[in-house]
């Protein structure tokens, strides 16, 4: 699946700032219910949080959990 992730936190003017990834399909368990994403909004707390939360090293932090189904 896609994603957007930072690998570190950079002027969001720089084009390596935020990077299209892609993960491993998701699975529903037991208990949950897997939604097919149609749109995403981008958060002011997203922003915040590239901002403050540097990524362990090497990890991709994927922002975004605004999504509509």
């Amino acid at each position: 699946m896609k994603a957007i992730a930072y690998y570190q936190s950079l002027p969001i003017s720089d084009v390596k700032s935020l990077q299209d990834i892609e993960l491993p399909e998701p699975t529903a368990g037991d208990r949950d219910l897997l939604v097919e994403v149609k749109a995403i909004s981008v958060n002011p707390v997203d922003t915040k949080i590239r901002q403050n939360v540097q990524p362990e090293d090497g990890a991709g932090k994927v922002l975004g959990w605004d999504v509509a189904g």
